[in-house]
């Protein structure tokens, strides 16, 4: 699947959005990305999965993780492509975690991944919980970035397609000044 392909799906389903909003950061932005839009139709939530699994085929993991709510979904799905399980971390008190039972293996080899990266901080998180719980990161995968190629990791990232996006402080944004209000559409207030 090309980047091309993927922001056409994005579209599509209207999960690509255009206005004026709140991120979880804070900051204000002309474009919002809704990945369960997209991932609500199975066949493109398998397309997208097979596509992300493809770059990490040959780095041999054996659990696909990624943090809770936003990548289940892409998690299953590159894990159903690659034949092997996957896990979600929650933040617990403020700290990312494996609950429900999940465990890894000492060097269990681990690719994380992601609908967006903005920022990557909750992916960095999620890189964390694994290495405290024994495991190994052998990459990091996302359907979009959108943090403009900023976002760094310690272990190779893919990303299906990029968005360039503006953002602003809330005190800064050419849109509030225009009367416009900030709507957030996510999935934490």
């Amino acid at each position: 699947m090309t980047e091309r392909e993927t922001l056409e799906l994005y579209e599509k389903t209207g999960a690509l959005m255009h206005g004026h909003f709140r991120l979880t950061s804070g900051l204000h932005s002309d474009v919002y990305l809704q990945s369960a839009l997209v991932l609500q139709h199975p066949p493109h939530a398998a397309a997208l999965g097979a596509a992300l699994a493809e770059p990490f085929r040959a780095e041999r993991a054996t659990t696909v993780l990624d943090p809770a709510i936003g990548g289940i979904l892409v998690a299953h799905e590159v894990a159903r492509a690659l034949g092997i399980r996957a896990l979600f971390t929650e933040r617990e008190n403020g700290v990312m975690r494996l609950r429900r039972g999940f465990t890894l293996e000492p060097g269990e080899r681990c690719l994380v991944v992601e609908d967006v990266i903005t920022t990557g901080g909750s992916t960095r998180e999620v890189v964390a919980c694994v290495e405290a719980a024994g495991g190994t990161v052998i990459g990091v995968g996302s359907l979009i970035d959108r943090s403009g190629g900023t976002a760094a990791f310690t272990v190779r990232h893919v990303a299906l397609a990029s968005v360039e996006a503006a953002t602003w402080d809330p005190a800064e944004c050419p849109l509030c000044r225009e009367g416009g209000q900030a709507i957030k559409p996510g999935s934490r207030a």
